[in-house]
């Protein structure tokens, strides 16, 4: 694994942490408008690349592709329940906040 790949997945997990603990994480800049709705759909978008490239990987090793190794195949696995966990995490809060909302007085 090369080290721009390493730094990546560790700004991805630094993300993702401070997304499910509710900090803002800092803005990226991406020239892309759009608020709440693009994020949140971004990140799904993301959650669901990494579990399909997991999917993909754990069947090309099944297959008996030599380029596939056991680490790859666990590591993408990893790295797509760790994300799947911080979105469901994020959901929960949102809902939470939803509720606390329409719960209070008016």
């Amino acid at each position: 694994m090369k080290t721009n790949d390493v730094n990546q997945l560790l700004a991805q997990m630094r993300a993702l942490t401070a997304q499910a603990q509710g900090i803002p994480a800092a803005p990226e800049k991406t020239g892309e408008k759009g608020g709440f709705s693009s994020v949140l759909t971004a990140s799904l978008n993301q959650v669901n690349g990494l579990q399909q490239d997991a999917a993909h990987k754990a069947e090309a090793f099944e297959r008996g592709d030599p380029g596939v190794a056991i680490a790859e195949v666990m590591l993408a696995a990893q790295k797509a329940n760790l994300s799947f966990q911080a979105v469901t995490q994020v959901r929960n809060r949102l809902i939470t906040a939803y509720q606390d909302i329409m719960n209070m007085p008016i």
